[in-house]
Formats: C-alpha cells, sequence, structure tokens
C-alpha cells in the first residue's frame, strides 16, 4: 500500500477512470464519483476528516453544484472512508447508504471492532494511525445510514446496475460494488494495489480468513476490467488478469 503519512488534500482534481466514474485521489483514502442516470452523482467513501471540501470542488469541477451529490455510499466503517460523510451530509443532503453489519459503527451506536494486523502490517498501521494524528486530522463525527445495504441489492439510478455484494473479513459490513455492464468493481478495503502495481489482500482486517475468502470471491467474478481500489493507485482496464494473478494468502506475512 503506498498511502502517505499524513492525510492532506487530493492530488488533483477528478480523474476520469470509466464512463461516468472518476477517480479522486487522496494521500490516505481514495474517493469516487459516479453520475447518475437521473442527474447528480454518487460519492463512494468520503476520506478521512477534513476531505469534504476538496469533494465539493471535484463536484464543481463536474459541473455540480453541493446539491448534486445524492448518494454516499460507505464500503465500511473506517475512519479514511467515512471521514467526511457527516459533512457532506450537512452541505449537500445526500442520502448515506452502507452494509447493514456496519451501520451501527458508522451511526456510533456501537464501538467498531479493532483490526488484527499480521506483524508485518503492524509497523504500517502505526505509522498510518501517526500520520492521521500528526496532520491534525478533524475528529470524527459519526452519521446517520440512510438505507442498510445487503447482499444482493441493487443501487438506484446508477450507470448500469450496481449490485452490492457483502464482503466481510476487513470489516464485519464490509461492502462492494459491482457493475458488470460497465466492466467496473469497487472493491472497499477487501483489495488493493501495492506501490509496484500488484494486487493485493488490504491489510488491518478484523478477520484475515474471512478477508481472504471475500478477495477470492471479488477476484472470481466475472466482467471486471477496471478495479476502484481505495488505496494504491486503480487498475483502468485488464483487472480481472490483475486479479487471477493475485496471492492474498501470501500477503502481510
Amino acid at each position: 500500500m503506498n498511502d502517505s503519512s499524513a492525510a492532506g488534500q487530493a492530488h488533483s482534481g477528478p480523474v476520469p477512470i470509466a464512463a461516468d466514474v472518476w477517480h479522486l485521489p487522496f494521500p490516505v483514502g481514495h474517493v469516487y464519483l459516479v453520475g447518475l442516470s437521473g442527474g447528480g452523482y454518487a460519492a463512494v467513501d468520503t476520506g478521512l476528516p477534513g476531505s469534504a471540501p476538496v469533494i465539493l470542488d471535484a463536484l464543481a469541477r463536474l459541473g455540480g453544484g453541493p446539491g448534486a451529490l445524492r448518494q454516499i455510499v460507505l464500503t465500511h466503517s473506517h475512519i479514511d472512508h467515512m471521514g467526511s460523510a457527516a459533512d457532506l451530509v450537512a452541505a449537500t443532503g445526500a442520502r448515506v447508504l452502507a452494509g447493514a453489519a456496519d451501520a451501527p459503527y458508522i451511526r456510533g451506536s456501537a464501538p467498531e471492532p479493532r483490526p488484527v494486523p499480521t506483524p508485518a502490517e503492524q509497523a504500517l498501521y502505526e505509522r498510518v494511525m501517526a500520520g492521521i494524528a500528526e496532520a491534525g486530522t478533524p475528529p470524527l463525527r459519526h452519521v446517520e445510514v440512510d438505507t442498510e445495504l445487503h447482499e444482493g441489492d441493487i443501487l438506484d439510478d446508477w450507470p448500469g446496475p450496481a449490485r452490492v455484494l457483502h464482503v466481510p473479513g476487513h470489516t464485519p459490513g464490509s461492502i462492494a460494488l459491482h457493475l458488470p455492464a460497465n466492466g467496473v468493481l469497487f472493491p472497499g478495503d477487501n483489495i488493493g494495489a501495492g506501490p509496484d502495481g500488484r494486487i493485493v489482500l488490504g491489510p488491518f482486517n478484523v478477520d484475515r480468513a474471512v478477508a481472504i475468502a471475500s478477495f477470492r470471491r471479488l477476484a472470481a467474478l466475472p466482467d471486471v476490467d477496471t478495479l476502484c481500489v481505495p488505496h494504491g493507485a486503480p487498475v483502468r482496464t485488464g483487472a480481472a488478469r490483475a486479479l487471477a494473478a493475485a496471492t492474498p494468502e501470501a500477503d502481510w506475512l
């Protein structure tokens, strides 16, 4: 994983990565914007607390005001994914959608389970968390989940059917979004990209064995050409080959 030690700002404006999909890179936890068929946009994850101004600026660059953000889909409950959801809801009125099992952590009604890093992950975990603190990242604000998502749900108004997949292991309620007609997969933190571009198991899982099983399930999906990873460089084409070559069982040991 190639996240830097600070929350920081996005490196650039929104970068087209597939039809109706834009990548908004952050040093920790990327955001993806999706153009909805009925107008407006959805955000897949929201970055760390303090990221909302950059996301709103990206919407403006795409020609949308704050009200253009209609959906916020959180792949899971970690701070670098739900961190700016509350601020974005306040600015835009967008609905928040998230996996049902992670909804209590996002709302703040239950304590989030801590990850169980491998020895190799531990140093990275400490470095990332220290960098978030040293950057003066604002405190996390919890947010209401308007729609709890389950396996097999189809998201409204997306460009082609967007199927929700329950992929636990990283967190109990992690989800992925598969758009087979568009060849796009948003895997959440179940899958990442290393500095060399190799596809790897995402670190910092609550259950490594379950996370590996979820990785293997996603890797076997048909019709995946573009892989929108939250950490590392997204795979713009040829994602199926990269997933087939991955060895998640050997990662982070």
